[in-house]
């Protein structure tokens, strides 16, 4: 265990520390599942004054995450980003967005 240098005569044990600064990591789900199999859920955020369409979970590699999300940008016109297993689209472009997974066999709630 690191000696901290602020420490004000606490004894700390293995189970406690006084450095903030670790990081706990978030278990990911690397299970891959077909298209048929998913069961997307959408939301809608506002950031910065303008609606942001999320899309998630996705159950695909990585590689192909972004092979999708490149596909889905070109059919819907807008742009959109990746973040960890969810797709975000710049705008509300939720009702487009169920016509075009739907047609790639992807399930919706």
């Amino acid at each position: 265990m690191k000696k901290n240098l602020f420490e004000m005569g606490a004894d700390f044990s293995d189970e406690w520390t006084s450095d903030n600064k670790e990081k706990v990591q978030k278990k990911i789900s690397t299970e891959i599942k077909t298209a048929d199999k998913h069961q997307l859920h959408f939301a809608k955020e506002k950031r910065r004054g303008k609606v942001v369409t999320i899309v998630q979970p996705f159950y695909l590699a990585n590689d192909d995450l972004k092979a999708l999300l490149k596909v889905l940008k070109k059919k819907l016109g807008t742009g959109g980003t990746l973040k960890e297993n969810s797709l975000e689209f710049q705008g509300e472009v939720k009702e487009k967005l169920k016509v075009h997974l739907k047609k790639l066999n992807y399930g919706l709630k």
